[in-house]
């Protein structure tokens, strides 16, 4: 394997779904400014995800639509007919 391949500043991140509040922690070298006290007591970095394994339709098998900001009103709001 080459050297220097990969990144060398891996840290533990915790991920958040915002549809259903689910949350784990795992490593990640993304960046951002928001952290959140984790249950071991430590405070991590904060990554806000849209859909996970928890809320997409493929692995929860439930066909559910998923509207986290307002998509749909806006879409029917702008081609309404007048």
């Amino acid at each position: 394997m080459k050297k220097d391949l990969h990144p060398a500043n891996y840290r533990y991140v915790v991920f958040k779904d915002m549809s259903n509040g689910y949350s784990f922690l795992s490593r990640s070298t993304a960046a951002t400014k928001e952290t959140v006290k984790w249950e071991d007591g430590n405070e991590y970095p904060l990554i806000k995800l849209e859909i996970s394994n928890t809320s997409h339709p493929f692995f929860t098998g439930k066909n559910v639509l998923v509207d986290t900001a307002g998509r749909i009103d806006k879409f029917k709001k702008k081609y309404a007919k007048k």
